[in-house]
C-alpha cells in the first residue's frame, strides 16, 4: 500500500504563494541560482582544466570567489590562470547582483514585513469563533470597527494591499494589529486562509454583487454552520445571496434613502437610532444574553424577579423565543425558558455592569 501522502495546508500554501508575489522571490531565487552556477562552474573549470581533485578545486573555487588570495593549491598553467581571470571577472558581477538583492530585502524593509507576514498567519491559525470581513471599503471597514469596539476576533480579506496600508496609516491604532488575509476573497483558499472552518461569521461587502454571491456561495460550502451576512447594490442580487447561502443581506444606499426620509419626518427617532448605533454624542449600546448564560441562582426567575433596571440600570427591551418568535416589551412576570434570547438597552457601563452581574463566569 502506497504512502498517504497529506496536501499542504490550504492556508500555509495562500501564504506561500502570497510571500512569492509580494516580494517577487523570483530575483532572490534566481540571484542565488546565480552563485550556485559560478561555484559549480570553478569546480568543474579546476577539475577539468587542472585534474585537481573535488575538495582541491572546490577550496580553489571558494578562494577566488571569496578574493581573499591564500596561497594556490597548485601552480597553474597558463590555461588555468586564463580561466581563473574571466571567472573572477564574471563572479564579480555575480557577487555584485547578489548584494544588490540581499540589501533590497534587508535595507527596505523586506525582511521585516515577511516576519509580519509571518506572525499574522500564526495568529490567524489560533482564532477560533472569529468574524471574517470580506472587502475594506467603506462599508467593510465601518463593519470591522463596529466588531472591534464589541471586542471581536476579526480577520480581513482584501485583494488591494494599498487599501489596508492607507488604514494603517491614516487610522489604525499604533498598539492595533489588523489581521489580513491578502488574496481574491471568491477562491476557496483564500477562505481556508482566514480560517473559515472555525469562524462564527462572515461579511461580504466587496463592490460587485456578483463577487458577493461567489463569497456567499463558497462560504456556505466550506462552512454550512457559517452566520454570512452580504451586501447587495441591486435589488435583484437580494435573492441571489440568499440562494446562494447568505443568511441576511443588507442593502446600504436602500437603508441611506430611508435614513434621510426619516430625518426629515422622524428626527428624533432617528437621532435615538444613531445613538444606538454609536453615531451620536451620547452612545448607546444593544445586548443580548441566552437564559443559558445566566448565573445558574437567577435562571427560572421572571424579569419582575430579575429587576435589572434596578440593579443595573439597563432595559429589557425584547424577548426571542426559542420558536423564533419575538415579544417586545415582555411583561414582567414572563420567565425566559430554554433557548429565549434577552435584549437589553443602556449605555456602555451599563451594559459591563449587566454582564458583570447577570451573565455566568
Amino acid at each position: 500500500m502506497p504512502p498517504i501522502i497529506k496536501p499542504p495546508r490550504p492556508g500555509l500554501v495562500h501564504y506561500l504563494r502570497d510571500i512569492w508575489q509580494r516580494f517577487n522571490l523570483s530575483r532572490f531565487v534566481g540571484a542565488l541560482a546565480l552563485t550556485g552556477s559560478g561555484l559549480a562552474t570553478g569546480i568543474i573549470g579546476f577539475m577539468w582544466i587542472e585534474k585537481f581533485s573535488f575538495l582541491d578545486a572546490l577550496y580553489m573555487t571558494m578562494i577566488t570567489v571569496s578574493t581573499v588570495g591564500y596561497q594556490e593549491v597548485h601552480p597553474l598553467s597558463v590555461a588555468g590562470r586564463l580561466f581563473v581571470s574571466i571567472y573572477i571577472f564574471f563572479n564579480l558581477l555575480i557577487l555584485a547582483y547578489l548584494l544588490s538583492v540581499l540589501s533590497t530585502y534587508i535595507f527596505e524593509g523586506g525582511l521585516r514585513t515577511m516576519f509580519t507576514m509571518l506572525k499574522n498567519d500564526q495568529q490567524i491559525r489560533r482564532y477560533s469563533d472569529h468574524v471574517i470581513v470580506c472587502g475594506f471599503g467603506r462599508n467593510g471597514r465601518k463593519a470591522y470597527l463596529e466588531l472591534r469596539a464589541s471586542g471581536a476576533d476579526v480577520v480581513v480579506v482584501e485583494l488591494d494591499e494599498a487599501v489596508i496600508n492607507e488604514y494603517v496609516a491614516d487610522e489604525a491604532d499604533q498598539n492595533e494589529s489588523v489581521s489580513v488575509v491578502r488574496g481574491d476573497a471568491t477562491l476557496d483558499d483564500t477562505l481556508r486562509a482566514a480560517g473559515v472552518e472555525r469562524a462564527r461569521a462572515l461579511i461580504t461587502a466587496l463592490p460587485k454583487d456578483a463577487d458577493n454571491v461567489f463569497v456567499a456561495l463558497t462560504a456556505r460550502e466550506l462552512a454550512p454552520n457559517i452566520t454570512i451576512v452580504a451586501r447587495a447594490s441591486l435589488k435583484s442580487s437580494e435573492t441571489k445571496l440568499l440562494r446562494a447561502g447568505a443568511n441576511s443581506v443588507v442593502m446600504p444606499d436602500e437603508i441611506g434613502g430611508s435614513h434621510m426620509a426619516n430625518l426629515i419626518m422622524r428626527p428624533e427617532v432617528i437621532r435615538f437610532l444613531d445613538m444606538i448605533s454609536g453615531l451620536g454624542p451620547h452612545r448607546l449600546r444593544l445586548e443580548e444574553m441566552r437564559a443559558e448564560e445566566l448565573r445558574p441562582e437567577l435562571r427560572g426567575q421572571s424579569i419582575r424577579q430579575l429587576d435589572v433596571r434596578s440593579r443595573t440600570g439597563t432595559t429589557v427591551i425584547g424577548l426571542r423565543h426559542q420558536s423564533g418568535e419575538f415579544t417586545i416589551s415582555p411583561a414582567a412576570d414572563l420567565v425566559p425558558g430554554t433557548g429565549d434570547v434577552l435584549l437589553f438597552l443602556g449605555t456602555e457601563e451599563q451594559i459591563v455592569k449587566l454582564l458583570d452581574t447577570f451573565q455566568q463566569a
